[in-house]
């Protein structure tokens, strides 16, 4: 049978669809690419920052040295990339953008993950606090520097709005680094992202759910015994073990995991299928007036989704264990922090040149933006450098 038969095959994008041929454009205007639409390039040049490759040693849930089989930004990321990609291709979305904004989400995120951005919050809270997707837009739009006529990477209007706005619109206390950058480049803030974003979103938690699932077991924290008391691992852990009844733990879970993203995947275009045949949009424009998200999951697996993230914080994210390491990491940001915000000589070189403002408000942004760049083992050199004693991360 063809696959342009059972529905694999190319399929032409539907007219809710955002089209590179009708972008917004960027910031700054450039020549197109004869060989590469505007999302192409957007995605291409995600890969290739500074900030992509220091997701390969930013934590997931784990710290990088507690184990070389555990998720770090950089594996979560290209995972979210592909559930995401799967999503778009289904719902006859771009396929690019989808992408592109799947690999830029987690750009911002700070060294030990969760853990690092709270407490650079807590110290930033003076001067308008931390927030990991308002770093993100700052990353790709002021701090890589490679390009000769720009800072950032001049991405399209639709990667950043789908970046800044992919777990909906932005009200309320707003960060001031996207309302800094929204002044002069109006992403809609109010507006539904477009669908793209909405399925890259979507890819995120999917991603998560399932893969820290896999970590825990992997850590030995969390059990297939105690995954009987989540109703949708429960569910599908029966069938394997029907189907299996000899099958060993390992490959136990690899079948818990791959049916959960299949599960998972299956339902949210199902639900997005529906809303838009119900909503019917003609256009983009009409997917970012609808005033609700469109790729969404189900009522019942949002439901499910949700009593398996309570147990992933009961059990995994909350782990004694797993809270010991993030306490001493909490410490070395806090340390680095207080130490480059009172003493120049402690920044790198470069990043003292940078340094040209010297109030404290400014300055202590420039600390954020350095302290937020750094990978997990860098940040622990830095320490071990600038202090007698590094609390241990083992």
């Amino acid at each position: 049978m063809n696959t342009t038969e059972i529905g694999f095959g190319y399929r032409p994008r539907a007219a809710y669809a955002s089209d590179p041929a009708q972008t917004r454009g960027r910031l700054v205007l450039e020549p197109e690419s004869a060989t590469r639409t505007p999302f192409q390039r957007d995605r291409d040049r995600i890969i290739h920052s500074t900030a992509f490759r220091r997701l390969k040693h930013k934590t997931q849930v784990f710290i990088a040295h507690e184990g070389d089989h555990f998720r770090t930004r950089l594996t979560h990321t290209i995972e979210v990339s592909q559930i995401a990609r799967a999503l778009a291709r289904a719902l006859r979305l771009d396929e690019d953008l989808a992408e592109a904004v799947a690999l830029v989400h987690d750009f911002g995120h700070t060294p030990f993950g969760h853990t690092g951005e709270d407490a650079l919050n807590e110290k930033m809270r003076p001067w308008g606090g931390f927030d990991h997707n308002a770093q993100s837009l700052k990353i790709v739009s002021e701090l890589e520097r490679r390009y000769a006529n720009f800072d950032g990477l001049n991405l399209s209007w639709e990667t950043l709005e789908g970046l800044v706005k992919h777990n909906g619109p932005l009200t309320g206390d707003i960060p001031p680094a996207i309302l800094a950058y929204n002044d002069h480049h109006d992403l809609e803030l109010g507006r539904h992202a477009g669908l793209e974003a909405q399925a890259a979103a979507i890819a995120d938690d999917i991603a998560y759910d399932t893969h820290d699932i896999d970590d825990g077991l992997r850590a030995g924290l969390v059990t297939l015994d105690m995954l009987e008391e989540v109703p949708l691992c429960a569910e599908i852990l029966a069938d394997v073990r029907r189907q299996y009844p000899d099958l060993d733990a390992v490959r136990t879970a690899h079948e818990l995991m791959r049916r959960q993203i299949t599960l998972m995947v299956e339902d949210v275009i199902a639900t997005a299928s529906a809303n838009l045949e119900r909503l019917a949009p003609r256009s983009p424009a009409e997917v970012h007036t609808a005033g609700v998200t469109l790729v969404n999951f189900s009522a019942s697996m949002r439901e499910a989704e949700s009593e398996l993230k309570s147990f992933l914080y009961s059990h995994l994210y909350r782990h004694p264990q797993v809270m010991r390491v993030r306490a001493s990491a909490d410490v070395i940001v806090r340390d680095l922090f207080d130490r480059y915000m009172t003493d120049d000589a402690a920044l790198p070189e470069d990043w003292r040149e940078r340094q040209a403002v010297r109030d404290e408000a400014a300055r202590a942004r420039h600390v954020a933006d350095f302290l937020a760049g750094m990978t997990d083992t860098y940040a622990v050199r830095e320490h071990r450098r600038l202090f007698d004693r590094t609390p241990d991360l083992g």
